[in-house]
């Protein structure tokens, strides 16, 4: 683990990159063992515009300051999509993140990506989870047109797919590692939107807040969607927060996660394969997350990571690592989801 007290110049050989929605959540990754911080602004340029969330400028120069003190990198989510008469908001978020010192800012509309490589060439562009890129031959077009020097991977490619991407480009190629799953290739999501109205490619959420009702009742406890029942609880069940993806529905008369499970995705087995695949750096998803689970996610993916660099040939996860990350977990379960193609 890293605890220097200045910038760093030599990367590690695979970097943690660890969410932060607040400062608190951003201190805790920092001084846990994250590489690399991400985070947004309080607005609808990011996919976690949750009230209570994010950070103004204040916070943002506060938090870069804290992990460059400490040769850390500090990520801007700039990954929905901008709309006509908004436009101008998204276009000053890669302002705003130029003048802040931002390590890098993480784009999925190609219109923003070349108002950064116009007006700032300096400025790393990551390509991200939500510009869909799932395939070398995409990832190398952003490359070549606007200089895309990481692209985070969608979560539905399999760890063959994966060594084949990073097997036929150049750039950096980020997975994720632990957190929520998704079961459609990010930024091509409709479902969201269906019953809310709202998509989270634009309005930067899946099931907005004040779309979100529970309702108690002698059977238990229900998850309402803008009025749509998604899923009911026995009180021995663990609820989730609801989106349409991961709700029950009656299919040819069987009651099931016809979509997606809500369970939590976990990779610790897999960090010597993606180690020797060349994989520049895992993802935690969470920063609509508090920072005990950043603290909590941070310190374990830390300590799993230092053992596997240290000796990837004798690494092994650890149980311990599994039941406090499952505590974690959406319905306390985890998967490896795409990885390992092992779902219905």
């Amino acid at each position: 683990m890293i605890h220097a007290e200045s910038p760093v110049s030599a990367a590690p050989p695979i970097e943690l990159v660890c969410p932060a929605g607040s400062l608190p959540a951003l201190k805790a990754a920092v001084d846990l063992g994250a590489d690399c911080v991400y985070l947004g602004f309080r607005d609808a340029t990011n996919a976690r515009n949750f009230a209570g969330l994010n950070f103004d400028d204040a916070a943002i120069a506060q938090g870069i300051a804290y992990a460059h003190a400490r040769g850390r990198k500090v990520l801007l989510a700039l990954n929905t999509y901008p709309q006509p008469e908004t436009s101008a908001l998204w276009r000053s978020a890669i302002d705003r993140a130029a003048a802040a010192g931002i390590d890098a800012v993480i784009l999925a509309d190609p219109g923003l990506m070349r108002y950064a490589a116009d007006n700032y060439p300096d400025l790393r562009l990551h390509l991200s989870v939500q510009g869909s890129a799932t395939n070398a031959e995409a990832i190398n077009f952003y490359q070549r047109q606007f200089g895309i020097a990481r692209a985070v991977l969608p979560r539905v490619l399999s760890l063959a797919q994966v060594e084949h991407v990073v097997d036929n480009t150049d750039v950096e190629i980020e997975v994720f590692g632990f957190g929520s799953l998704c079961v459609m290739v990010e930024g091509r999501c409709a479902l969201s939107s269906y019953v809310t109205g709202e998509s989270p490619n634009t309005h930067g959420v899946c099931s907005p807040a004040k779309a979100v009702r529970w309702q108690q009742n002698p059977r238990g406890l229900e998850s309402r969607l803008n009025g749509v029942m998604i899923d009911h609880y026995t009180p021995q069940e663990n609820a989730s927060y609801p989106t349409l993806c991961k709700g029950r529905f009656e299919v040819n008369d069987e009651t099931y996660y016809a979509v997606e499970e809500p369970t939590s995705l976990n990779t610790l087995e897999l960090l010597p394969k993606l180690l020797a695949m060349g994989v520049r750096a895992v993802k935690i998803e969470g920063r609509q997350r508090s920072p005990a689970y950043v603290a909590q996610v941070t310190r374990v993916w830390r300590e799993a990571l230092d053992q596997c660099l240290h000796n990837t040939a004798r690494y092994a996860v650890k149980p311990d690592w599994m039941a406090e990350l499952n505590t974690l977990a959406e319905g306390q379960q985890h998967t490896l989801g795409a990885y390992h193609r092992a779902w219905k």
